[in-house]
């Protein structure tokens, strides 16, 4: 069974998103994922103990995709099965009139994993090099700057470098990174968005400020294109994985997870022989009682 994805999908070199399918065409078919899944998420919920136990390190998985790709589905389907204490899931909206008092990493900064968890942002600080790029006018409501021509070459290329310099941080104070796209095509995407409106259980999923947006699908994959190139790093890799396939992305992205996790050499914690002769002294207590 084929089932090595964390090198498949790993960005290195010069990322095209144009040359990067958006749909599976391996060996592994959808029940044998479904099996996979099942078991890896056991492994999962195994490793998510042992870095709690562990309490030096952190994990924090970024989420980024279009409309009716499947994050909210790829979160209840890889994590369903974790402790809830050790995991925090973050959606990030529209930043808040307080948010853009400050810097576009600041609220991002303030929903980080602390050691010991998993942390899931579903969306992230890259919407500020995708929709903010798409929409340069967005980026007014910071305050910082007064007119769209502010927004040249030079004030990207800063943006980019402060997400590398963020992310930088983060993997040298013990947070490990993991970014996932989820490359769905446009084809797939107006299939999904139909079915929110044909199916009454999915009509509160659609908004109808997702045709404009979905109008301008052509410049959000090229904005993600240049993201990643701009910040795949060894710190901070990007996977992109074909995503018109929710059961296939589900089963990659948990490979990934897991296989991160475990190049993590996390271990629980070793007892003092203090420790120790407390344990046998409890023990006998117990048993005596």
């Amino acid at each position: 069974m084929d089932t090595n994805f964390t090198n498949d999908f790993r960005i290195n070199g010069k990322f095209s998103i144009k040359k990067t399918p958006t749909a599976y065409k391996g060996k592994l078919t959808k029940e044998e994922g479904a099996q996979l899944l099942i078991k890896e998420k056991e492994k999962l919920r195994e490793l998510q103990e042992r870095l709690y136990a562990d309490g030096s390190k952190s994990l924090l998985v970024v989420l980024q995709a279009m409309d009716a790709a499947g994050k909210d589905s790829m979160i209840e389907h890889v994590f369903g099965g974790v402790n809830p204490q050790g995991c925090n899931v973050t959606s990030f909206k529209t930043p808040s009139s307080k948010e853009y008092t400050h810097d576009f990493l600041w609220r991002h900064y303030l929903a980080l994993p602390q050691k010991g968890m998993i942390g899931i942002f579903n969306r992230s600080h890259y919407e500020s090099v995708l929709v903010c790029k798409v929409h340069p006018e967005y980026n007014l409501s910071e305050k910082t700057w007064s007119s769209v021509k502010d927004f040249n070459n030079k004030f990207w290329e800063n943006r980019y470098e402060s997400i590398r310099n963020f992310e930088k941080h983060l993997a040298q104070n013990g947070t490990t990174i993991i970014k996932i796209f989820l490359h769905v095509s446009k084809d797939e995407q107006k299939k999904r968005l139909l079915d929110r409106i044909n199916e009454p259980d999915k009509n509160w999923k659609f908004s109808t400020g997702d045709l404009p947006e979905r109008a301008l699908f052509d410049q959000y994959m090229k904005a993600y294109e240049t993201a990643i190139n701009e910040t795949s790093e060894d710190y901070a890799p990007w996977y992109v994985l074909p995503a018109d396939n929710k059961w296939f992305a589900r089963t990659a992205a948990i490979q990934i997870i897991i296989d991160t996790l475990e190049k993590m050499n996390l271990k629980y914690p070793k007892l003092s022989d203090k420790e120790k002769k407390g344990l046998s002294d409890a023990r006998k207590v117990l048993e005596n009682e």
